[in-house]
Order: structure tokens, then C-alpha cells, then sequence
């Protein structure tokens, strides 16, 4: 269960990334693939009326990627999670968040990086 935990919030975001389903689901997917990692499925929904922001999921064999928009705010969300089961795949996590960085172009991002199953971060909840 250890792994990498890249959460972002983009801000400043424009274009069609953020309104069009296509647009953003073939983006989602190629990069995936291009970082090297395994797309298992996925599922997307766009928001009525048009242009009122995309919501999807891209489940990854080594974890998953999510994202939502808000173009009404120029905002973006994403959440990708990469285990490290059988190697360590933090690298293939950093080149995936570059190219969506790239993609987005935010104007101002907020990124944590979370370290995910480390036995000295255990608590007793």
C-alpha cells in the first residue's frame, strides 16, 4: 500500500480541458499512458448545461487519477494516487503531474505530495 499522493488545486485555467468531456478524457488517457502506467477503466460526466465543467476517473492498475473542473472559475482539480506495490512508481506519478501541469497551464497551483503507507505514519484513530 505505499505509494505517492499528488493532490492539486490549479487555479487560472482556461480552454476547452475544462468544458469538453472528449477533449479532457483523451488527454487523461494518453498521458497515463505516456507516464507509464496501466489505464483499467474510466468514467467521465459532464455537467448540464454545456460548459458547465467535467467530473472524471481514470482507474489505474498501480491506483488512480481523478479530476473535476470548475471553468466558471478557471478551476481544476486532480487527485493521483500510484501505489508502489511491485516497484516504485513515484517517478511515472511526477512525469504524469507535469504533463497535466503543462496541459492546464494554471496560473497559480497549490500541490501536496503525500507519502502513502509508511509504517512510521501510523496513528491509532
Amino acid at each position: 500500500m505505499q505509494g505517492l499522493q499528488l493532490c492539486a488545486d490549479l487555479h487560472g485555467c482556461r480552454g476547452p480541458l475544462l468544458t469538453e468531456l472528449h477533449t479532457l478524457r483523451a488527454l487523461l488517457i494518453e498521458a497515463v499512458q505516456h507516464a507509464g502506467l496501466s489505464v483499467v477503466a474510466e468514467r467521465f460526466h459532464a455537467f448540464e448545461p454545456a460548459g458547465s465543467g467535467v467530473t472524471g476517473v481514470v482507474l489505474l492498475a498501480e491506483s488512480h487519477l481523478a479530476v473535476h473542473t470548475w471553468p466558471e472559475q478557471g478551476a481544476v482539480t486532480l487527485d493521483l494516487y500510484v501505489c508502489n506495490h511491485s516497484a516504485d512508481n513515484s517517478a511515472k506519478a511526477e512525469a504524469l503531474w507535469q504533463t497535466l501541469h503543462a496541459a492546464f497551464a494554471p496560473q497559480q497551483v497549490d500541490l501536496q505530495r503525500l507519502q502513502r503507507g509508511s509504517v512510521t505514519m501510523r496513528s491509532n484513530i
